[in-house]
């Protein structure tokens, strides 16, 4: 994937093998490549399947009482090697720590998710955004009263959305 004008890149020899993680199964979607996939999974209505490896199908006891989950993946086909990015929809580079964007040193995703259905092998979801056969890190509830915060602000993408709305 090119770099766009001002994006910071580092070496990859500095991504050292600290600790080791198992994939539990993978997912399915209906993005077979990048430019098909959402930029976030509230921007889609697509179904998707979790895939459990058979080891772990037990782990989902008791899950069918959620009705939105959280989903860790691994963006498996992303850059690991930015430190700064310039996003699309914004005339200014970020850090890669202040951005959502799957190129990161480790490239963790996660999806609060529409539980639809516990199905045998796995999960029927809503609202995720990631390639067809992306890597399965974890699965836990998503607790509305901890997991949100309302008055949680991203400050430089407010001003971004706010500096778009003038412009359109």
């Amino acid at each position: 994937m090119p770099k766009r004008p001002g994006e910071l890149e580092i070496s990859d020899k500095l991504l050292t093998q600290d600790a080791w993680v198992s994939f539990i199964g993978h997912i399915e979607t209906p993005f077979k490549n990048r430019s098909e996939c959402p930029r976030n999974g509230r921007k889609t209505d697509e179904i998707a399947y979790v895939k459990l490896k058979p080891d772990f199908l037990p782990a989902l006891k008791s899950i069918e009482s959620c009705s939105h989950v959280i989903i860790f993946y691994w963006m498996h086909e992303a850059m690991r090697t930015l430190v700064q990015q310039c996003p699309k929809f914004d005339d200014a580079c970020h850090g890669t720590f202040a951005l959502r964007s799957p190129n990161r040193p480790n490239p963790i995703s996660i999806s609060v998710v529409e539980l639809l259905e516990v199905m045998p092998d796995g999960l029927k979801i809503r609202y995720i955004d990631c390639l067809d056969g992306t890597p399965l890190l974890d699965i836990k509830p998503y607790f509305h009263q901890t997991d949100s915060i309302p008055e949680a602000e991203v400050g430089w993408h407010a001003t971004a959305a706010q500096k778009m709305a003038k412009d359109a």
